[in-house]
């Protein structure tokens, strides 16, 4: 019982204290749309470019070619990226370090998008811990990363995780707006039904191995990604749907994000 008033207490805390996000739903279909990403791990890195489609379509994105990529940060690093396929494009000898800002500039169509994104110091991702309640006869399980948020205010966190070798990717973001320069309370919520319509999406039981990423990231980003939650509202259906707030310019959507990341892996219990 004490579990469940905890996460009550805790959704109650996160909804508070997060500035709500006002979201353009408009179609946005045949828009740019940019992911890249740089992180403190060796290369290569990959920016994708495709472009949008309508709702109504499904997620198939057709791939931008011929554009020129660049990749440059605030100490003189600069590289321009290779095309590889199926919209990417790819570094060779650029390096992700913490506490840089990192640009990107592309030419595509007959357009110019640049982005900016700092990526933060790395914040120790020490391991999980299990936890469950019962609800309506069902049992629900949590992972808890266990981590300590610095004592400067401003730190951001994105977690996405993967159940056994399925390719469905879930995700959640924190702020230390609440905990801030303490230990971590926040938990991740695991699937606790079957998607009859999603095979992916499947309850977690005991033995079933969860792999979860916990990523650094920088304001703008999260920014992003907490509209992304808004619009799905599932924690997973997508990186890049019509318009979650970018930090890209020119009216591109997706996201440019340099972050830091740690993965741990764990056995439900």
């Amino acid at each position: 019982m004490k579990n469940i008033i905890f996460i009550i207490l805790t959704l109650f805390l996160v909804t508070s204290c997060e500035k709500e996000i006002d979201l353009d739903l408009d179609d946005k279909s045949g828009n740019i749309v940019i992911e890249g990403n740089i992180t403190n791990e060796a290369g290569p890195y990959f920016v994708r470019i495709t472009k949008s489609v309508a709702f109504t379509q499904n997620n198939q994105y057709p791939a931008v070619t011929g554009a020129q990529v660049v990749l440059s940060d605030n100490t003189g690093q600069t590289e321009t990226l290779q095309y590889v396929g199926d919209g990417k494009y790819k570094t060779t000898s650029f390096t992700g370090v913490t506490g840089r800002t990192y640009t990107l500039k592309i030419q595509a169509e007959g357009k110019e998008y640049t982005a900016q994104s700092t990526m933060p110091e790395v914040v120790n991702f020490d391991g999980l811990t299990q936890d469950s309640f019962n609800f309506g006869g069902e049992t629900t399980y949590t992972l808890l990363p266990v981590f300590t948020d610095p004592i400067a205010l401003g730190n951001r966190y994105l977690f996405n995780f993967t159940v056994n070798n399925m390719t469905k990717k879930t995700f959640e973001v924190f702020s230390d707006n609440i905990n801030n320069g303490m230990v971590n309370q926040r938990p991740l919520f695991l699937p606790n039904e079957d998607d009859e319509k999603d095979p992916t999406d499947h309850k977690v039981v005991p033995g079933d191995t969860i792999y979860v990423e916990m990523q650094s990231i920088d304001h703008n980003v999260f920014t992003y990604y907490s509209a992304l939650l808004q619009i799905t509202d599932d924690g997973g259906a997508g990186v890049t749907p019509s318009n979650p707030p970018s930090n890209i310019n020119n009216g591109a959507l997706g996201y440019f994000s340099a972050h830091t990341t740690q993965k741990k892996t764990f056995v439900i219990q």
